[in-house]
Parts: C-alpha cells; structure tokens; sequence
C-alpha cells in the first residue's frame, strides 16, 4: 500500500495547489490514500465546512486537525454526523470523547486496503491537552488488529514528536509530525518497523513566513506588535512524504516530496 501525507494546508494558496496539482501528484506515485493536516486552510487559522469539502473533492481521503481546528464558530459544524466529518480529525485528546468529533478513524473503499488514521497533539508549548500517550494507547486498542495506522502528530517541540515514534515503534505504520510548517530531513523507518519524520512541511505559500505575509511577522518581531495576520501570495510549495507498507502493515520506505510553484 502507497500512502501519501500532506503537510498543513495554509490558506488560499494551499487550497488552489491541493485543487490543481492533487490529482497529478496522486497518480504519479499510485497512491492508494491521501491524508492531509487542514487545520489552517481557512484564513491561515481553522478550517470551513466548504473548505473541507473541496479539499476531499479534491482527492483528501482523510483531512486531520491540530489546536487551530476550533479556531472558528463553525467547527462545531465541521466534525457533526456526515460522511465527510467522519473523515475530518481533531486531535483526540484535545477534548477527549467528550467533545464533538473525534481523532481517529478507519477508512475503507471497495479495491483498497483499510487504513486507520489516528490524529493527537502534542502538549510542549502548546494548548492544555490530555496526555496525548495515554491516548494513543488507548486508540490503538480501538483499531482492529492487521490494519495499518497513520497518525499525524500535531506538536511544537521536536523533542515530544520524535518521543511519539519512538513510544510507537512497532505498533503503528507512521508517525508523522505537523504544526511547525516546515519540513524536516529526518525521515527514517525506526528499528520496530514505524516510519517517522519530525515535520512534513507545510502546503501553501513558499514566500512568507510559515504561510503569513512576511512584513505581519517582522513586526512581531522587531516592533513587538503586528496587526492581524495574513495569508501569504504568490508561489507555493507542497510539502509532505510518500510512504510504501508492506503486507505487515509496517514502513516498507518513507520519502520527502516537495513540488515549487513557479513564479
């Protein structure tokens, strides 16, 4: 089985690359599953409803989230009882069950091996949250046995990502990091057979900073204040990896892939 993962998509411009270049890139590498992190895909800063139903449109099989998936009014909205919520991730242990929606799902179609994907964020640097490890067991155990699992670990230190796949090695496919928006070369199958990269990178604009107009961000920086945040223009990129399983459900290969947008 071919799996390919998207890094998170920003704004606009990562929602036109996943519209113009998805189709292409899936049939290039026969990929039999396409995820992609959306959290930010709306605005730089949550998701819509319509946004995510473009990008499944698309060809996003699985669209999983991170802290900015509550971000707007309407998430609510977004994880209800349908189809495509079903196959629209939050982290799990940010809310638990208790919360609308959920951060796990299995997803089949006739032809296709099933695949689980399992959505969790990371606890350094970022909001409250349960203990993502904790979870992670936990939805391990809710997944039949001999299905393979992905799952998008949505985390600030790189240390508490590289833990994640260290912790499930051997148990799961994949672990992949997201949230920082830019991608790391560290991608390796782990001795137990777990593939794993600390970030997969970000798809949207290639020239601000993180997927924000650049002069937004210096402000911040230099000024200490900035106004609102704003999507990058112009060019982008699309970042993430391709991953082969093989008939064990474990990492057969992992590769980067980054595909520029010209001028």
């Amino acid at each position: 089985m071919r799996i390919l993962m998207l890094g998170d998509i920003y704004g606009n411009v990562g929602r036109r690359l996943v519209k113009m270049r998805l189709s292409g890139l899936r049939r290039e590498i026969a990929a039999d599953w396409v995820i992609a992190n959306g959290e930010n895909a709306t605005g730089g800063a949550g998701l819509s409803p319509k946004h995510r139903d473009e990008l499944m449109k698309a060809g996003v099989d699985a669209v999983t989230g991170g802290n900015h998936i509550f971000a707007r009014p309407d998430w609510h909205e977004l994880v209800a009882s349908s189809r495509c919520a079903e196959r629209t991730l939050r982290p799990h242990n940010l809310g638990g069950d208790v919360l609308p929606g959920r951060g796990w799902v299995i997803l089949e179609r006739p032809g296709v091996s099933p695949i689980a994907v399992i959505n969790l964020a990371g606890r350094i640097f970022m909001e409250p949250g349960e203990c993502p490890f904790r979870w992670a067991d936990e939805l391990h155990k809710r997944v039949p046995k001999g299905i393979p699992i992905l799952v998008d670990f949505h985390a600030e230190a790189t240390s508490e990502k590289i833990a994640m796949a260290i912790y499930l090695d051997g148990r799961v496919a994949l672990v992949a990091g997201t949230h920082t928006h830019v991608q790391t070369s560290d991608e390796r199958i782990l001795p137990g057979g777990t593939a794993a990269i600390t970030d997969l990178g970000m798809t949207g604009p290639s020239g601000g900073i993180i997927g924000v107009e650049a002069g937004t961000i210096l402000d911040r920086f230099v000024k200490g204040y900035s106004d609102r945040f704003t999507c990058a223009d112009g060019p982008g990129v699309i970042e993430g990896i391709f991953l082969d399983i093989d008939e064990h459900g474990v990492g057969k290969s992992i590769e980067r892939i980054r595909v520029r947008e010209e001028t």
